[in-house]
């Protein structure tokens, strides 16, 4: 059985609603993994948590259903979401489609100035510790974020509606979860890379390319860890 989820108190921003401030502790919680995919949301211990009544807390959980966050199942209630292997390669297809599309757009239509500050961002998480240490990736959001700034620098409505709002969180949570595997900040890293080195160039078929790539190779490693899991928990010939 999953357990319950117990989160800590923190002081609420003056100026968000207690719901937004629930949305968004809970939400971080998850994509973060602090909150373990399949677990179970308590709603009458949430609102003690948080001393709210179950009014917000309800509007806090509805906002992250919709952001594809939480599941919730008939007679038992909200739970993390939890993608089997099928549902997460489906979602790294997606990406790999309109994320190569949204940047061969960004090629065509970011700013020079937006170009730079790109760069600036790919400095910044050159410098993170935990990329130095070779143990993950610069993982804060929105603009800081170069996935999310290249969707953003495309123009395309539809595609920041998409990326940027209805799958980024869900997005995130994966991309946070596989970031660790080994030798994979630095190859990520070299490959953000030269995808900014296609769009300053202006070729955009190019930064399409090399974005598929990009999303693929994260697609494979993280099919080469099914793999590895399956392997592990396979039982010896002969055994019952």
């Amino acid at each position: 059985m999953s357990a319950t989820i117990e989160l800590p108190r923190i002081v609420q921003d003056d100026s968000e609603t207690l719901s937004e401030h629930v949305f968004r502790r809970i939400q971080a919680a998850i994509v973060k993994g602090e909150i373990a995919p399949g677990s179970k949301i308590s709603e009458p211990e949430l609102a003690r948590t948080y001393g709210i009544s179950r009014g917000p807390l309800r509007e806090a959980i509805h906002r992250l259903e919709g952001q594809r966050l939480l599941v919730r199942i008939p007679h038992v209630g909200a739970r993390v979401v939890s993608l089997d292997h099928a549902e997460l390669i489906e979602l790294y297809e997606i990406r790999e489609s309109l994320e190569g599309m949204a940047c061969r757009l960004a090629a065509e239509r970011m700013s020079q100035a937006e170009i730079d500050d790109l760069r600036r961002v790919l400095d910044l998480h050159e410098q993170d510790a935990a990329f130095k240490a070779g143990v993950g990736y610069y993982q804060q959001e929105g603009d800081f974020d170069f996935h999310y700034r290249i969707i953003q620098g495309s123009g395309n409505r539809t595609l920041v509606q998409m990326l940027c709002g209805e799958l980024y969180q869900l997005v995130r949570m994966y991309r946070l979860q596989f970031s660790a595997t080994p030798n994979r900040p630095r190859q990520a890293f070299a490959e953000h890379h030269r995808i900014l080195d296609a769009i300053a160039e202006r070729d955009g078929e190019l930064a399409e390319l090399l974005m598929r790539r990009h999303i693929g190779a994260s697609k494979r490693n993280i099919e080469r860890h099914y793999q590895d899991a399956q392997s592990k928990t396979a039982k010896p010939r002969g055994e019952s």
